[in-house]
């Protein structure tokens, strides 16, 4: 069940680098870059946790779900 929860987080982690990418070249992060040399914080924040939510579920799904016998 962990490993099926790990690769829907990569997923989910996936999208949000999609949308922090396609933020970042929205015309409002190039006005913001413009002044502050910076894209939007709305934009850093989808890359910053896509890229998080890719390493939790790559982890999660690399584990799996360890048995414990004794």
């Amino acid at each position: 069940m962990n490993r099926a929860i790990g690769f829907a987080v990569v997923a989910v982690g996936v999208v949000l680098v999609i949308i922090g990418i396609s933020a970042a070249d929205a015309p409002m992060s190039d006005v913001s870059r413009f002044f502050t040399g910076e894209p939007t914080d709305r934009a850093i924040w989808f890359l910053v946790g896509g890229v998080a939510a890719i390493v939790v579920g790559g982890v999660m799904s690399a584990l799996g779900r360890r048995s414990s016998k004794a």
